[in-house]
């Protein structure tokens, strides 16, 4: 199993994703004669999921049934074990786009975190490219190592345990493009600069707070970078549904000889306008309050090496 080389059946030492529904799934690790348990009963990893297709539907003990699906950045996204708060795949998507990320680029990151961004990094711009990421904490740093190996995706990328705000990322005019997601990029802006390579290339960085994001930008600017722009995504879903509504008393109409000249309908249309009326109220569609949802935690920045 990896996480970029998909591939048909399960097999032991494997990440997949138990689905229960859209609101309820988790990943478990493929041993010989493991059990994972379900509310639908218990899934026996030998006999249920060894030899068996990716998608395939298991019957539990209990008679209920689930479904196991090979792993994704989007799927590791809401199922991943949280060790810090974590990007999610609305800002993923933006920012992989804003970058320019694409198979062979180069990438630098700080920090790692959870690994959420990792993951669909490595998943764009393999199988050539290569990600350098940094994180402070040590435990954090030595789990991603972990994680990554058991996900084989451990060869295009490199975990480093430092401060990037005094160490930078350890490489030099290299990068296609930076992330950040620190608590003062601003500090970090000159690392990145001698980290992208010496022509072009874009650095992004996420802030929670409105001030964070100032303090970025004129470092941005002190720094020569160019198309500096910060954007807030907003994640917002809408339940549409019928409501009745009562009709506007608009009072009488004037000139009723010329409007009943120009205006004559079938007897019918006339009975049914009347009824309506009458009736007091008309149909509408209406969309009431957005739900609230998973994603928008602050405000991403980007900008551009100048090319002189």
């Amino acid at each position: 199993m990896s996480f970029i080389d998909y591939r048909e059946t399960i097999k032991e030492g494997d990440t997949a994703i138990v689905f229960l529904g859209h609101e309820s799934m988790f990943p478990v690790k493929v041993q010989h004669g493991g059990k994972t348990q379900t509310k639908y009963g218990v899934i026996r990893h030998s006999t249920d999921l060894i030899g068996k297709r990716y998608g395939s539907k298991v019957t539990c003990s209990k008679g209920g049934w689930v479904y196991i699906l090979h792993p994704t950045p989007e799927l590791w996204t809401l199922n991943l074990p949280h060790r810090t708060q974590i990007l999610y795949s609305t800002d993923i998507s933006l920012i992989t786009m804003m970058l320019e990320l694409k198979p062979g680029s180069v990438v630098c990151e700080s920090g790692t975190g959870s690994g959420s961004l990792s993951h669909a990094i490595i998943r764009t711009i393999a199988p050539t490219g290569h990600l350098y990421t940094v994180e402070f904490h040590q435990q954090r740093a030595e789990k991603a190592i972990e994680e990554f190996e058991e996900h084989k995706v451990g060869h295009l990328v490199t975990v480093k345990n430092q401060d990037v705000c005094k160490n930078g990322f350890g490489i030099t005019h290299l990068a296609d493009a930076v992330f950040l997601d620190i608590p003062s990029p601003w500090e970090a802006i000159g690392h990145a600069k001698s980290a992208l390579k010496r022509e072009g290339g874009r650095i992004c960085s996420f802030s929670p707070c409105i001030e964070q994001v100032q303090r970025t930008c004129l470092a941005l600017e002190e720094h020569g970078f160019a198309e500096c722009n910060t954007l807030e995504i907003l994640l917002r879903v809408y339940n549409v549904r019928t409501i009745s509504l009562p009709l506007p008393d608009l009072g009488k109409g004037t000139g009723g000889n010329a409007r009943g000249e120009s205006d004559q309908g079938s007897p019918s249309d006339q009975g049914a306008s009347s009824a309506g009326l009458q009736q007091g109220n008309a149909q509408f569609k209406s969309g009431v309050p957005p739900r609230e949802m998973v994603g928008h935690t602050g405000y991403l920045t980007f900008a551009t090496k100048s090319l002189f």
